[in-house]
């Protein structure tokens, strides 16, 4: 007796997810860079998924590095910055992150910090790890 049911229940599962494919491929076609066929419609929807996707995880990666010793912040400016391709929020989040980034006069974050940041993350990785594994 179950058997029926649990079948309408795939199929309107199927249905739902081939509804949302064809409006996700609607809106593809509206908002994107007038993609000529469906596969290229398809393939924007993937990309997009994607780089929101990795740039949430890297800009979340960031927030939980910001208590600890590296570059905190600039992981989240450059999660931020993959976001901000998609999510208006993203890009005007972006722009507060970078005020307070260190900066020369035009602007650009100097390598120094870059390195400074970057060693200092390194070390907390390798003391964290001789620490849980090694000691």
């Amino acid at each position: 007796m179950t058997w029926p049911i649990v079948w309408n229940e795939s199929r309107s599962v199927n249905e739902e997810e081939n509804r949302f494919e064809e409006a996700a491929i609607e809106a593809e076609f509206e908002t994107g860079y007038r993609e000529e066929t469906r596969e290229e419609a398809r393939r924007g929807v993937v990309t997009r998924l994607l780089r929101m996707t990795s740039g949430s995880l890297v800009t979340i990666i960031g927030v939980i590095m910001m208590p600890l010793p590296g570059p905190g912040l600039l992981i989240v400016a450059v999660g931020l910055g993959i976001l901000s391709r998609d999510v208006a929020w993203a890009d005007r989040l972006l722009q507060i992150v970078r005020k307070r980034l260190p900066s020369d006069s035009d602007g650009r974050l100097p390598r120094s910090s870059i390195v400074t940041m970057t060693v200092l993350a390194l070390a907390g990785v390798a003391f964290s790890i001789w620490v849980t594994f090694l000691r």
